[in-house]
């Protein structure tokens, strides 16, 4: 199963989905956020008015609040979180780079193990107090990885002549 806000353009998932052997969850980006940090936090479940109206309600519970209908949405908490991060030191304090800073930190919170791919590892105390994203509370296992591989499938576009 797969709980996703958008699918891009992967085509293996695009052939495992079509022939049934996956099954998609659709979920709002900041709801599908929301879940994880939610989940990380300990809280089983939140209302959003996100998703009111729509498939994504389908089959959840509503509820009205002030004259508002919410859906509400059940957190997430995996039995493994896989995120990426720029360094880690040994105790697993992590930091990010950029947009990895987005949803990374919740996912690895919500997770019962967290295990963090990382491209540098250093001593305790080289990343300083305010460079530590996430503390190394919620890391189990690091993963070293230097020389990462950053594939990305990429749609290929042919120019119209004359534009």
């Amino acid at each position: 199963k797969m709980i996703s806000s958008y699918v891009g353009e992967n085509k293996e998932f695009e052939r495992q989905y079509l022939a049934g052997e996956l099954e998609l969850e659709f979920t709002p980006q900041g709801t599908l956020a929301e879940k994880l940090r939610a989940g990380g936090a300990g809280i089983p479940a939140f209302f959003t008015k996100t998703g009111v109206g729509t498939l994504v309600a389908e089959g959840k519970e509503l509820r009205d609040f002030d004259g508002e209908t919410y859906v509400m949405e059940r957190s997430l908490v995996p039995d493994v979180s896989l995120v990426k991060a720029h360094r880690a030191d040994k105790s697993g304090n992590l930091q990010f780079r950029l947009t990895a800073r987005n949803f990374n930190p919740a996912a690895a919170t919500a997770g019962k193990i967290c295990i963090v791919e990382v491209e540098e590892v250093v001593e305790i105390g080289e990343i300083a107090p305010d460079d530590i994203h996430l503390p190394g509370i919620y890391v189990h296992r690091i993963v070293h990885n230097p020389n990462p591989e950053k594939r990305i499938e990429k749609r290929t576009i042919t120019a119209k002549q004359g534009a």
